[in-house]
Parts: C-alpha cells; structure tokens; sequence
C-alpha cells in the first residue's frame, strides 16, 4: 500500500483574506464593461452566456441566489430528472450532458448533472458569473438599456439604503425566470414594452404543448438594449408556464444569443 503523506504548511488567516479580496476585486473589475451582461443564472441565462462567450464575446452573468440552475435544480418536484425534446438535446449533449432517450421524441437526465454541467461550459467559454448579486435597476442611454446597477442580495433581503454599482454592457438579457424583474423594472421607471399593451402580461397556467414553443417565439428584444429569455418571455408576453421540461429554456437562451450576436456584427 502506498504511503499517506500529509504536508502542513502554516496558515495565515490575513493571507487567505487579502487572496480573496485581491482575486475578487481583481476579476470584478475587469467585467465592469461587457459586450452582454445577464440577469439570473437559470437555464436561459447560462445558455446564452455559453453561446455568447463561444463566439468570443465578453459576458458577465448575475445570480442573486447562493447556487445557480433556477428551478432546474429541483427537477420535477424535487426529483432530479427534466426532460427534454429532440429539437434541444444537442444543447445538453455540447455540454456533455449524458441524455436517455424515452422514446416518441423526449428524452431525460439527471437534473444536478445538467445544472452543473451548463455551469461548467459557460465558464469554460469565458463567462464570469457573479452570485449573491441582485440587479435593482437599469442604466440608460438615452433611449437604450446599456447596463445594469446592481447590489449585493443580502442589502435587498435586509432593507438596508446602500447605494448601488453600476456595469456597463452593450446589450442585455433578462433572464430572471416568472418574475421577469428587469422588464417589469423597466416598464415601471423607463417606459412601454414591446408588447401589444406596452405591458407585462400574465402567465398562464401549465401548458407545456404551448408554452415550450411560446416560450422561444417570445425570446425578443422586449425594449432597446434589453432582450428577455426563459420563462421570463413567456411572463412578459402572457404565454402558460412549462413546468419540469427544459427545452424550450434551453432553446431560448440560445434564440437570445443567436439575436444579439447578430446585433453586434
């Protein structure tokens, strides 16, 4: 049996501090102008990220939660299985996802290998992805959103007046899932959507024959500089929710890429 040899070396806990601090400040300020920034590290948001930074693009994603995933890490009420179609499991496959075909077009897997897999590829790509950070509000350029102003979560769990940062990007996505919160944010402060009231509309009840098409149709610039991804645009545009079948997210993350890639051409 080979022989078990533990290496101590002397720990200063200033010297862990000042790493931290140095790396974070560091990595933060170098994403303080990007080509796309994101709000909420669900499905959508890491999709797009991923494709976005694929094709070299520079992207920081916001998650105001401690984990990233959304809804996808409980699967289907707390089992952890999703399914998807055939027209997406390619998205899952890139990111070496392994898939089981059931049959008659829909496949599943496991919901804590496909969360931490989408994480995975998007940094891989390039993408920073920052937690615990809440989106409160909109930078404005004259008629176009170019950034976010953002906070850390705990300041807004807690109710405190703290002023707020700001990131500058050229464009945005709005990937916040049911509470779509920068399009709401931007309809309250800034102005109408594009939407046929110029409002949100609401979300349906569960229809995953609808909502898993609906939910990519409605993947669209929703006001200048914002677009808006997952069920998010299925919120914004009054469309029913899908439930535990993630291809229609998956699928609009990669519609929202696609979009403003060809925006920054």
């Amino acid at each position: 049996m080979g022989r078990c040899e533990v290496f101590l070396i002397s720990i200063d806990d200033i010297i862990v501090t000042r790493i931290i601090f140095e790396r974070f400040s560091k990595e933060f300020s170098s994403n303080i102008e990007v080509d796309v920034a994101i709000a909420g590290a669900g499905p959508a948001g890491l999709t797009a990220a991923k494709y976005l930074a694929n094709a070299g693009k520079k992207v920081v994603l916001f998650e105001r939660k401690l984990s990233v995933g959304g809804g996808m890490w409980g699967g289907g009420m707390t089992f952890p299985v999703i399914v998807v179609q055939n027209e997406s499991k390619y998205i899952l496959e890139d990111a070496n996802v392994r898939v089981k075909n059931e049959g008659n077009g829909y496949y599943s897997a496991d919901s804590i290998e496909v969360t931490t897999k989408l994480c995975s590829a998007a940094i891989d790509a390039g993408v920073r992805i920052f937690n615990t950070i809440s989106v409160e509000d909109v930078l404005l350029d004259k008629k176009k959103v170019n950034g976010f102003v953002i906070n850390w979560s705990a300041v807004e769990i807690a109710g405190l007046h703290v002023d707020p940062l700001s990131i500058r990007a050229k464009y945005c996505i709005d990937a916040t899932g049911h509470a779509a919160e920068i399009c709401h944010i931007v309809r309250r402060k800034v102005g109408p959507l594009n939407t046929p009231s110029g409002d949100l509309e609401k979300e349906r009840s569960m229809c995953a024959e609808i909502g898993e098409r609906t939910v990519v149709e409605n993947t669209k610039e929703v006001y200048p500089g914002l677009f808006v991804a997952g069920m998010g645009a299925n919120a914004v545009y009054g469309a029913p929710r899908m439930g535990p079948i993630f291809g229609g997210m998956l699928l609009s993350g990669e519609k929202a890429a696609k979009l403003i890639l060809k925006k920054l051409k």
